[in-house]
Parts: structure tokens; C-alpha cells; sequence
């Protein structure tokens, strides 16, 4: 009697391979996202960063190093097909971040702005978790830049935006599992970290814009120079006061999409990154010979 074996998981395909070049430079735009995100809590009052004034500077040094994160990667992807290794960011890839950043920013004005209901948090993820974190992240941040040009929101929040997508994106990326968990199991933890991020994709939006309601009003204002516990009592109270009622409809949102049409999604992308081989380098053999 012969015995069936069970068909083993998808492999899954990376989109992007994460190259020296590439991780120098995400960590370095993450590292300074950080201190951009969080100086006015660590900032002294005899300092020029606790004045809002003085701080767009932190700003204006995102938005290159973001770019800088592409271009390392297509930079590690030559370097590497060159080499005969494992391709990164090569036009298949390419294609289809055009493909998922278009669909991205399509969404994104379904529910912008009424209740926090945002339906692109729950393509970023289910993309980062099948692509992985380097595409994931470029992917955030792409998507986050093209919404901006189609509903007209550029101003000096844009960088910090698409950090902070970028790194939605890349966390479901960084997911246990990616080869063998599959099924409700898979599905259950994608749906909580969806929820999860973007609650805190809400949070980390609020410290960047927080300083600059100082003297609006006092109770939940930031106060340059105060005690760490001090404001960051105020930053809570500032949240519960302002921007729960938008971040939980948008975790709601991104569970709810992501129980329900995340399984479908999660086997289209997995088919298309199969049929594309990103892992597969691309050889040239000799042409059919037209003299026989």
C-alpha cells in the first residue's frame, strides 16, 4: 500500500534580498527616524530642538535617506547579479511594487480621514509578510508617497509617514513562519500584528505632530524641558483626547479585511511570486539556429 505523502508549504518567495549596502542604509534611516520621532521627549529647554521652530531640519533629512533605502537595495541587487548571487530589487520586483504601491494609494482615499477607516494597512501587510522585509518596507513607503500626490497630501508629515509605513510593512516581513506556517494559524497572527500596528501607526503619528500644539492647550500640550513622565503623561492623555476614536476603527478595519479576504490575497501573491521567480537569476542560452 502506498502511502501519500502531504504536499509540503508554499516556499516563500522574496521579492527583495536585503544586501550590506541596503541594510546599512535602513537601519541608518531608521535610526535617525527614531531621534526625528522622539526629540522632543528627550530634548533639554535650553535646547533648539524643544522649540518646534528649530526642529523641521530633522524633517527635511528624512525624505533623501528614504530614497537612499531603494537605491542601496538596486545597488546590492547589481552587485549581486554580477556575482551570480541571489537577485534583490531586479525589474520583476520592480513591476510589482509598481503593481501593489498603485493599488495601495487607490485605496487609501476609500476611508481617509472618516473614522480611520484605511483599508491600504491591510495590503501592507499581508504584502510584507508574502514579499519580505525589505520589499515590505519599500513597498510602505512607496505607497505612502504615490496616496500623497493622488489626494494632494504633501506637507512635512509625508517623511514620517512613509517611515512609518515602510516599517508597518517590513514588521509583517519579519513574521515567524514564512516557509511553514500556513491556515487559520498564519492567518490569526497576521490579523492581531495588522491590528497591533496599526493602532501604533496612530501613536508614533502623534509624536511627530504633538509639539506643535504648545499653548493650545495645556493639559495635553508638550512642555519643552519636562520630566520625561511628565509629558509622556501628556502624550497619553493627547492620544485618548485626539486620535483613539481613528486608530481603533483602523485596527478594526485591518482585522476585519484581513480574516476575510486575506486568505484569497495570500494565495494571489504567493502564485504571482512563484510564476515571477524572483529567486530565480536570469540565464541567457543560445537561440533557436534559423540556418537548418
Amino acid at each position: 500500500m502506498t502511502r501519500t505523502l502531504p504536499a509540503p508549504p508554499d516556499r516563500q518567495a522574496r521579492a527583495v534580498r536585503l544586501g550590506p549596502r541596503a541594510v546599512a542604509a535602513l537601519v541608518l534611516v531608521s535610526v535617525i527616524g527614531v531621534m526625528a520621532f522622539g526629540w522632543p521627549l528627550l530634548a533639554g529647554s535650553a535646547s533648539g530642538l524643544a522649540h518646534s521652530a528649530d526642529a523641521p531640519w530633522l524633517f527635511a533629512a528624512l525624505l533623501p535617506l528614504l530614497l537612499a533605502v531603494v537605491v542601496a537595495t538596486i545597488a546590492d541587487t547589481s552587485a549581486s547579479s554580477a556575482t551570480g548571487g541571489a537577485p534583490g530589487l531586479d525589474a520583476k520586483a520592480i513591476a510589482m511594487l509598481g503593481v501593489l504601491a498603485a493599488a495601495g494609494a487607490a485605496m487609501r482615499p476609500l476611508g481617509a480621514g472618516t473614522a480611520g477607516i484605511e483599508p491600504m494597512f491591510f495590503l501592507m501587510v499581508l504584502s510584507g509578510r508574502v514579499l519580505g522585509p525589505g520589499f515590505g518596507f519599500v513597498l510602505g513607503s512607496v505607497s505612502m508617497f504615490a496616496s500623497a500626490l493622488l489626494t494632494g497630501g504633501v506637507g512635512p508629515w509625508l517623511p514620517f509617514q512613509m517611515l512609518s509605513m515602510g516599517w508597518v510593512a517590513m514588521g509583517a516581513g519579519l513574521l515567524p513562519g514564512p516557509d511553514r506556517l500556513r491556515g487559520r494559524r498564519e492567518l490569526t497572527m497576521i490579523a492581531v500584528y495588522g491590528g497591533l500596528s496599526a493602532v501604533l501607526y496612530g501613536l508614533v503619528m502623534n509624536l511627530q505632530g504633538w509639539p506643535y500644539i504648545g499653548g493650545m492647550a495645556t493639559g495635553v500640550s508638550f512642555v519643552p524641558g519636562d520630566p520625561l513622565p511628565e509629558n509622556l503623561a501628556r502624550f497619553v492623555a493627547y492620544c485618548l483626547a485626539t486620535s483613539l476614536g481613528w486608530d481603533l476603527p483602523r485596527a478594526a478595519v485591518t482585522v476585519i479585511l484581513t480574516l476575510t479576504l486575506g486568505p484569497t490575497l495570500l494565495k494571489a501573491l504567493r502564485r504571482a511570486t512563484r510564476r515571477a521567480a524572483f529567486d530565480a537569476p536570469a540565464t541567457f542560452g543560445p537561440g533557436p539556429n534559423r540556418n537548418l
